[in-house]
């Protein structure tokens, strides 16, 4: 199950041992050499039931040696007796009511007597019954999560908190009239424009108008100076 797993399987794995562990419930790993559960995992089981292990190879011996080094200080020398267990055997250390492991104990296993397959509502309820556990496990509890304790201290901090004041409306704004506009300032020039002449008729009687006077002009101008035509 851990042979190539990733780092993020194995975080997983760990944390759900170490909660499960504080419901009281038990996990079991079963395999051939313990160096095939990870050290992290490992160091959250609290039973130990090791079978024979036998040092073929160097690396067994090594094996047999690492091994030997994760249970607690025994008069048995494990290291050799554990290549001297037979079928069945196994040295076997597990946690008091305290929670401190216990002495290791050559034991022989017998094989459970046990169906494969759930038990039925009749036995479970006989069991259950009577158990010396019922007076004190017989009981659901359903004691509040971290979450929920930490979700009504939040709820509890913000409804001490005062609410703000609501904000004051802005003033309405208040509009004055204008004065009245100023008529148009008057000339500061003191002499009067003259009057435009008068207009004689039509365009044509106006154009007229101005031909003849500037040809009369021009003659009186010639006569006095003297430079009128000679014929």
């Amino acid at each position: 199950m851990f042979s190539g797993s990733s780092k993020a399987f194995l975080t997983a794995i760990t944390q759900t041992v170490r909660l499960i562990r504080s419901k009281g419930v038990g996990v079991f790993f079963v395999t051939q050499t313990p160096k095939d559960v990870p050290a992290d995992v490992l160091a959250q089981l609290g039973a130990r039931v090791q079978h024979a292990l036998r040092a073929f190879t160097p690396q067994d011996a090594k094996a047999l040696k690492a091994t030997v080094t994760t249970f607690p200080h025994s008069a048995y020398d494990l290291e050799e007796d554990l290549t001297r267990l037979g079928i069945g055997e196994a040295m076997v250390t597990v946690l008091d009511d305290k929670g401190r492991p216990t002495p290791v104990a050559w034991t022989r296993m017998y094989a459970p007597r046990s169906r494969m397959g759930p038990a039925d509502e009749g036995t479970m309820s006989g069991l259950i019954e009577g158990s010396a556990m019922k007076a004190k496990y017989g009981t659901d509890v359903d004691r509040d999560s971290a979450y929920e304790i930490l979700a009504r201290k939040v709820a509890a901090a913000a409804a001490a908190v005062p609410e703000p004041a609501a904000a004051a409306p802005p003033p309405a704004m208040k509009y004055e009239p204008l004065p009245p506009l100023d008529p148009a300032p008057k000339s500061r020039s003191s002499k009067k424009s003259k009057a435009a002449p008068a207009s004689t008729g039509g365009g044509f009687l106006d154009t007229l108008a101005k031909s003849a006077a500037t040809t009369f002009g021009r003659e009186i101008t010639r006569t006095l100076f003297g430079t009128a035509k000679r014929r």
